[in-house]
């Protein structure tokens, strides 16, 4: 009776946190665009991303003495850093450098926000099927996005580099998404956040010398970007992201990023006072109600 009574809080605590993480990870997820426009004014974005990927490997090397780490083999260690070149340097590289290009945040969130809708294309690819009824929640959750963002899209003299960066974070997440769903179900995480972050790294830190003059100043946004960058959407944000990927379908996983832009677009009103008008608040509405018919089991 003792041993029942003692394990039960620890289930409920469990289930508590599994419940949670989704919302967590997207209001984490949706600070994004809020530190690039912290950041980006103050580094070029690749060597942001340097910066960034540098921080979150030296966060995990200093932390390994002090944890048990389950090494993948080596098959998996490539299918892991395949996924890794994809939804880290893939999908950051190409938003933020697009952003830097020109493209306007809401625009380069639309283009991603279709990463649901190509996710339930592919779906059969890693054996799901997709109901009529998710159908139906994924077009609601677009359109939703598409009224948040409608206000602040502007194509004026919009570079053509900038649209083809952000269509490649798009295919690059859902991808990514997808492969590491396949090859990737079961890893240790802070393993495979190092052997992820590291591949992109190696990818990153190439480019930026070949791309980018040095051009970092380390003003106190800079640093504060930096910081929330490496410790919140990298290491907090993926802690979150690979169990959900784990635990449940694909579809559902990547419906979650329908909030990202709504979400996003309110902490802009908050923090930097932009407009956030009544027709983005009936497409947070829509998106909500979109994504619940995507992830909401019938009982």
């Amino acid at each position: 009776m003792t041993a029942g009574a003692s394990q039960q809080p620890a289930d409920d605590s469990t289930s508590l946190w599994i419940r949670a993480a989704p919302v967590i990870f997207v209001l984490i997820w949706s600070t994004g665009f809020i530190v690039a426009k912290y950041g980006l004014p103050y580094a070029s974005p690749l060597w942001f991303l340097v910066l960034r990927f540098v921080g979150v490997i030296a966060v995990l090397v200093l932390a390994l003495p002090f944890v048990a780490v389950e090494w993948p083999d080596r098959r998996s260690t490539l299918h892991l850093a395949l996924a890794g070149i994809l939804l880290q340097f893939g999908y950051l590289g190409g938003v933020w450098v697009a952003i830097a290009l020109g493209m306007p945040a809401g625009l380069a969130a639309l283009i991603v926000g279709l990463q649901p809708i190509l996710t339930a294309f592919a779906a059969p690819a890693v054996g799901e099927r997709v109901t009529s009824r998710q159908w139906i929640g994924f077009a609601l959750g677009f359109c939703g996005v598409v009224l948040v963002v409608a206000n602040k899209i502007a194509l004026i003299a919009l570079p053509i580099a900038s649209v083809a960066l952000a269509v490649m974070a798009l295919f690059s997440i859902t991808v990514g998404t997808l492969y590491q769903k396949r090859f990737c179900p079961r890893f240790d995480l802070r393993a495979g956040s190092l052997i992820q972050f590291v591949s992109s790294l190696a990818i990153a830190l190439p480019l930026a010398f070949v791309f980018e003059p040095w051009d970092v100043r380390f003003t106190p946004q800079f640093v504060g970007a930096l910081l929330w960058s490496v410790l919140a959407l990298s290491i907090g944000g993926m802690a979150l992201l690979f169990p959900i990927i784990r635990r449940g379908e694909a579809t559902r996983v990547t419906s979650l990023f329908y909030l990202t832009p709504p979400v996003t677009a309110l902490m802009a009103w908050l923090v930097f006072n932009e407009r956030f008008s009544p027709l983005a608040m009936l497409g947070m509405a829509c998106t909500v109600v979109g994504v619940a018919l995507v992830v909401v089991r019938r009982r």
